[in-house]
């Protein structure tokens, strides 16, 4: 209950001050800023490699030693083949190859084993963590829902008796309250450092490292090396040959599968979605089936990794649903006791007709 009210000067843009349980007062007047990135793939010729005793691997021209892997650090290639052939020919798209190299070797186990091994330690070891914190970011976002409703409707109340005062029209009224809206929000934000980009790490760590192990099998599955034979002969089951891609469309289409399942397993935890997150919701289905026929004409190392890292996600996602997990990051929101009994029984209802 307020103890303790102060009107909110609106006529000062850097101040507001809003009523907060206890009978202490708040000071709001920070901004909102927001960001945005858009990412394009497109396809083109590798630069060429050829064997060299002493490296496992050695890109013929100059250029620096980074772990046993020699990059090319310009030329002639880069003008040919535009932005993508610099891509694909950066540091960090060499430091995977030497990743993906030094798990095979240090394991033995075959290519296609590798793959999903270097998989599954990558996205444990870096992806998960941050899947946790953008976990506990939204949990608190989450909580803040009920306190940003009660200052909303104070913060209503204020600039109806000022605009009374100052005599502002409706179009005034909605301008003053959006804006002191925006900054009281931030400040909540701040406040319990929960700021909504913070949940968006995961997203540009996870993607760069997506696209650059997606490069980095490109160019030791295209390339011409010793390398490239041992990936020819790395493969299992339906896809013996991991430098070409999979003409039985088994890995594509599970690829596709799983993506779906994602998404529809998130869309499960939105019961009542936006106009916007339904739009959302139905880009992210099309681009998953759209995953389907470019895994397709990707080699099928590239569309092993693919899968795979949609399977570990996947599995990473039920993971963080486990009631003692979210007791361990000490989630503020209210959960289920039984949240796989709880998803089972949603996606049937919602599936099964």
């Amino acid at each position: 209950m307020y103890s303790r009210s102060k009107h909110v000067y609106l006529d000062r843009p850097v101040r507001v001050t809003m009523l907060s349980v206890g009978g202490s007062s708040r000071i709001f007047s920070l901004p909102v800023r927001g960001f945005c990135s858009a990412v394009i793939y497109r396809k083109s010729l590798p630069p060429v490699i050829t064997s060299s005793p002493g490296n496992y691997l050695h890109r013929s021209g100059g250029g620096a030693h980074v772990s046993g892997v020699r990059a090319l650090s310009g030329g002639s290639s880069d003008a040919a083949g535009g932005w993508y052939s610099s891509l694909a020919d950066s540091t960090p798209v060499h430091l995977c190859e030497q990743l993906l190299v030094s798990v095979q070797e240090a394991s033995g186990l075959p290519w296609w084993f590798s793959i999903c091994v270097a998989t599954l330690s990558v996205r444990t070891l870096v992806t998960l963590p941050l899947a946790a914190y953008q976990l506990v970011v939204i949990s608190k976002v989450e909580a803040l829902q009920a306190e940003i409703s009660e200052l909303a409707k104070r913060l209503r109340y204020e600039v109806s008796v000022r605009a009374r005062e100052r005599s502002w029209t409706e179009r005034e009224s909605r301008f003053q309250f959006k804006k002191n809206m925006r900054r009281i929000v931030s400040q909540l934000y701040i406040r319990d450092n929960c700021h909504p980009f913070k949940a968006s790490l995961l997203v540009w760590v996870q993607l760069p490292l997506w696209i650059s192990l997606s490069l980095a099998l490109r160019n030791l599955s295209l390339d011409q090396s010793d390398l490239q034979g041992a990936l020819a002969a790395g493969g299992a089951l339906w896809f013996p040959d991991l430098t070409i891609p999979d003409s039985t469309w088994i890995l594509p289409v599970c690829l596709g599968l799983t993506n779906l399942l994602i998404v529809e397993v998130f869309s499960l935890q939105r019961v009542a979605a936006s106009r916007t997150q339904r739009l959302v919701l139905n880009t992210v289905r099309g681009f998953s089936l759209l995953m389907i026929p470019i895994a397709a004409t990707v080699p099928s190392s590239m569309a092993l990794y693919w899968f795979a890292s949609s399977l570990v996600g996947f599995s990473h996602n039920l993971v963080l649903r486990s009631p003692s997990i979210r007791r361990l990051l000490q989630l503020s929101t209210p959960h289920s006791t039984s949240p796989y009994r709880d998803l089972l029984t949603a996606f049937i209802a919602k599936y099964h007709k």
